[in-house]
């Protein structure tokens, strides 16, 4: 089992921490001026921490959430001092979905203030699911609508018992468009029509059996768990891990032809001749830790 690899505490090897070169000073110039008013974004061993910060509604949507998150997790994909994200939510809840004064003004929307709108949702889920890095969703509370997008949309999901969960659209009249693909992927069409038609709560639990999220913990032990699942992902090559994720992309519902075939090959082979690929086969063959592994997860 990994080492647990600690969001708080004192920061890894300074070059991790900060990055290499003129680009990495201007990401990380750019990020440490970003203001976010819905938003908390700190970044410490290496791990960026993502917070939903409007408690007061439970972390619901509005237009102004939607573009933060958005500006947030490009720059941070684009911050070569950071290898993984973690969404969270601060107070009682994940995501509650969309906040009452946001669909009070979409209700007056026309035609195109209305695809404009969506639009914008459906970017920002997109740039979560497209990130480059690996993105964790810590999840407690209420997730309701979009917030069930948002996780989703994460590559890695973990849960507290005590989370409860909906796709709570069909109560009003609506459908769960734009997180539709994302919720599709995770739980499969079968149960799409269940949970998008009835729009019943169901528990972390069943969230955990119909492959919502990956694991469930008791709410005192979340962060552990987060923990853990971050020292796994520091072990493995930052690379590899973008490559990895663009590999499922490409590939998945794909008929295994010959197309795919050799798309496959190729990749391997431009992987086996990168530097991060030579590096990691060395270190194997050496038995010595990678260069990328943080010196705090090293064999001592």
């Amino acid at each position: 089992m990994a080492k647990a690899a600690r969001i708080t505490g004192t920061a890894t090897a300074k070059g991790a921490r900060e990055g290499k070169g003129a680009k990495g000073t201007a990401v990380r110039k750019a990020r440490k001026a970003a203001v976010y008013t819905t938003l908390t974004v700190e970044v410490r061993n290496t791990v960026a921490m993502v917070v939903l910060a409007r408690p007061e509604v439970h972390n619901a949507f509005d237009e102004t959430l939607i573009n933060e998150l958005t500006r947030a997790l490009t720059a941070l994909d684009a911050d070569d001092a950071v290898r993984a994200v973690i969404l969270l939510g601060a107070g009682r809840s994940f995501c509650a979905g969309a906040d009452l004064d946001w669909m009070k003004r979409a209700a007056r929307y026309g035609h195109a203030e209305n695809v404009a709108d969506a639009t914008a949702l459906a970017l920002m889920l997109a740039t979560l699911a497209g990130l480059s890095k690996p993105t964790i969703a810590r999840v407690h509370g209420a997730v309701f609508g979009g917030g069930v997008g948002l996780v989703a949309a994460c590559d890695i999901a973990v849960a507290a018992h005590d989370a409860t969960f909906s796709l709570s659209e069909a109560k009003l009249g609506l459908i769960p468009a734009t997180i539709g693909p994302y919720v599709v992927e995770a739980i499969g069409a079968r149960q799409a029509r269940r949970y998008f038609l009835t729009a019943e709560r169901f528990t972390a639990a069943e969230a955990f059996r119909i492959g919502l999220v990956h694991d469930i913990v008791p709410a005192d032990t979340l962060d552990a768990r987060v923990n853990e699942i971050l020292g796994a992902l520091l072990l493995a090559g930052p690379q590899a891990q973008a490559a990895a994720k663009d590999l499922i992309r490409a590939v998945a519902r794909q008929p295994i032809d010959a197309a795919v075939i050799a798309d496959t090959a190729e990749r391997i082979a431009r992987v086996r001749a990168s530097a991060e690929g030579r590096e990691g086969v060395a270190a194997f063959l050496a038995k010595r830790a990678p260069a990328w592994v943080p010196a705090a997860l090293r064999p001592e």
